[in-house]
C-alpha cells in the first residue's frame, strides 16, 4: 500500500508540475509574442528595449518555475557554485558547458544560474519552431534555430555540411546582441551507456565532445566573453525522463559549477579534451561514491 501511495503521490506531483508549466508558458508567452510582433517595426534603440522586456518575461517564467519546483517538491538543487558572488554578472557574456543526460538538464541549468548570469541561449533544431507556444517564443527571443543533417544525407550531399557550418556561425553571431549565457552541450546528444559503447568513448561517464560549435561561439564572442562556466550535473540514480523529473523522482540533483578562463581559439580542442578528462574523473568518482553509499 505504501508503494502505491508513493506512486500516486509522484503521479499527482507530475500532473501538477506539468499543468503549472503549461499555464506558466501561456502566461509569459503573451507578452513575448506581443513584443516580438511589435519589435521589427520599432527604431533601433526602442527595438533593443523591447528585447530587454522580452527577456525579463523569460526571467519571470524561470522564477515562477523555480517556485513551483520548490513548492511541489519536484527538485532541490545541491549546487556548488563559484564562491565569489561578483565573479558572475548579469550583464556579462559567458559560455556554459555541461554534460548532458536528460531533457531535465536545461531546467536544472536555468534554475541554478537564475539571478547569477544572463539568460541561457542555446542552439535548437529548426524543427522545434513547430513546438506549440515554445517554438515561436524561442524564435522571437532570437534563439539560434539551425538545421541538422544526418550522416547519410551529408554523405550524399557534402555541400550541406558547409551550409550547416555557415548557418551555425551566423547563429553564434547573434549571441553578441545582448548579455548571454551561451549553453553548449559538447556531447551533442544525451549520454547513455549504449551510445558510449557505440562511440568507443574513452570516458566512463561522458561521450566524446564536439568542439566545432564551441570554437565558433568562442570566436564570435571574442573579447566580450567573460568566462566559461563549466557545469557537472549528477542525478541521484539513472538520469530521469522529463516526466519522471516532474514527478519528483530525482528529488535532489547535485551540480558543481566553476569559472574557467576561456582558451585561445587555436587551443580550443586540447582545452576541451583536458576539461573532459577532469569532468569524467569527477563524475565517475562521484558515481562510485554514490554506489558505495547506497550499498551500506
Amino acid at each position: 500500500m505504501a508503494s502505491v501511495a508513493r506512486r500516486m503521490k509522484h503521479i499527482l506531483r507530475g500532473i501538477g508540475a506539468a499543468g503549472f508549466l503549461v499555464a506558466n508558458t501561456v502566461l509569459w508567452c503573451v507578452p513575448i509574442y506581443a513584443l516580438g510582433v511589435l519589435r521589427p517595426f520599432m527604431p533601433g534603440r526602442a527595438a533593443l528595449r523591447l528585447g530587454d522586456w522580452m527577456f525579463r518575461a523569460l526571467d519571470l517564467w524561470v522564477a515562477c518555475a523555480r517556485c513551483m519546483a520548490a513548492a511541489l517538491g519536484v527538485v532541490r538543487l545541491a549546487a556548488d557554485m563559484p564562491s565569489d558572488s561578483s565573479a558572475l554578472r548579469r550583464d556579462g557574456w559567458y559560455i556554459v558547458v555541461s554534460n548532458h543526460q536528460s531533457w531535465a538538464d536545461i531546467l536544472v541549468l536555468v534554475f541554478a544560474l537564475y539571478g547569477r548570469a544572463p539568460a541561457c541561449k542555446f542552439f535548437t533544431k529548426r524543427e522545434l519552431i513547430w513546438l506549440p507556444l515554445v517554438g515561436v517564443a524561442l524564435w522571437f527571443l532570437d534563439y539560434p534555430l539551425v538545421r541538422r543533417y544526418g550522416r547519410e544525407r551529408l554523405a550524399a550531399h557534402p555541400e550541406l555540411a558547409e551550409r550547416d557550418r555557415r548557418a551555425t556561425r551566423l547563429a553564434a553571431r547573434r549571441f553578441r546582441d545582448r548579455p548571454t549565457s551561451a549553453l553548449i552541450f559538447l556531447e551533442g546528444t544525451r549520454f547513455t551507456d549504449a551510445k558510449r559503447v557505440a562511440q568507443e568513448s574513452p570516458y566512463r561517464a561522458l561521450l566524446r565532445p564536439k568542439t566545432g560549435g564551441f570554437a565558433m561561439v568562442l570566436e564570435e564572442l571574442g573579447d566580450r566573453l567573460g568566462a566559461v562556466i563549466d557545469v557537472a550535473i549528477r542525478y541521484p540514480a539513472e538520469p530521469p525522463s522529463f516526466w519522471d523529473f516532474l514527478c519528483g523522482r530525482s528529488p535532489v540533483v547535485r551540480l558543481q559549477a566553476r569559472l574557467l578562463q576561456p582558451p585561445a581559439l587555436q587551443d580550443a580542442k586540447p582545452w576541451v579534451a583536458q576539461l573532459w578528462e577532469e569532468k569524467d574523473r569527477f563524475l565517475a568518482a562521484d558515481a562510485l561514491g554514490a554506489k558505495v553509499g547506497d550499498s551500506r
